[in-house]
């Protein structure tokens, strides 16, 4: 038998030995993992946020809205009780901060804006305990619940835009008005659901993006196609630009260039309504 012939005969065995290891550990300790609602959870995740409705009107009890200096440097805070209207809705943003150099790696959520003022952001993250710290690899073998945050958007965005000072960018939907408060109820209806039957965060299959995705396509089947850019939600824009799901404010280059809102940002006094103070830079509702 040649060298070479018995060195591939002993990488196929040998990769053969691992596939086994790996299914062996996959069904005798990772399946039967559970996921939790009671365990003593990271302080930016500590409560889960759940909402009432009647009719139009809506009541967010635990909504975040933490002040970041820096990811270290900040103040705590929960408020108890939220009141919006559905009817009050006037648009939604998609959100996508790039936190890595590489392109395709970034987190995505939404921002539901409110004619009163009042701007939620919904992001679908991984929960985290308390000291814990997260690893994409660690995300792949149900290490975290996932979990639906909803903070305001000085609180959310502000942590990106100050706290973590990443690249980020903020599209306004191109979806109707009625459209949008579909998917506004859908996203309380996963927020109650999570509530009382967690879920697993996977760091591939159920992330920020995909869960996006699943939502808006049970509002309208079909709206948003199995798209490898899905899993890459760093490449996001150019799909939704496309798929007409955003705003085109003159080409996707022009698009782009002016949803950019992280070093406009910077000049924020800290007194300013940070909401406001974001859409001052961005084209008007078309």
């Amino acid at each position: 038998m040649e060298f070479t012939e018995a060195l591939l005969i002993g990488l196929g065995v040998l990769a053969g030995v691992v596939v086994l290891r790996l299914l062996y550990v996959w069904n005798t300790r990772i399946r039967p993992l559970q996921p939790s609602l009671d365990l003593e959870w990271a302080a930016d995740c500590q409560h889960l946020t759940t909402a009432q409705v009647d009719g139009s009107a809506i009541t967010f009890q635990m909504v975040r809205n933490f002040t970041w200096r820096t990811t270290r440097d900040r103040d705590e805070d929960w408020v108890e009780e939220v009141k919006v209207d559905a009817e009050d809705l006037e648009a939604v943003w998609f959100m996508v901060d790039h936190f890595h150099s590489i392109t395709g790696l970034a987190h995505t959520y939404l921002t539901f804006e409110f004619g009163s003022g009042t701007c939620l952001s919904f992001s679908f993250e991984s929960r985290r305990e308390k000291g814990e710290r997260y690893h994409p690899w660690d995300g792949l073998w149900r290490a975290y619940e996932l979990y639906l945050l909803v903070g305001f958007e000085r609180d959310v965005t502000g942590l990106r835009t100050h706290g973590r000072r990443n690249r980020d960018y903020m599209f306004r939907a191109n979806t109707p008005h009625e459209k949008n408060k579909e998917l506004l109820f859908a996203m309380i209806d996963k927020l109650n659901d999570l509530a009382v039957n967690p879920e697993w965060y996977h760091s591939l299959l159920t992330t920020c993006n995909t869960s996006i995705v699943q939502i808006v396509n049970q509002v309208t089947p079909g709206r948003i196609p199995f798209l490898w850019r899905n899993f890459l939600p760093g490449y996001t824009p150019k799909a939704a630009y496309k798929l007409q799901l955003i705003e085109d404010w003159g080409g996707f280059e022009d698009t782009l260039r002016k949803a950019r809102i992280d070093e406009k940002a910077q000049d924020w006094d800290g007194e300013e309504d940070y909401s406001a103070m974001l859409r001052s830079f961005l084209p008007p509702a078309q």
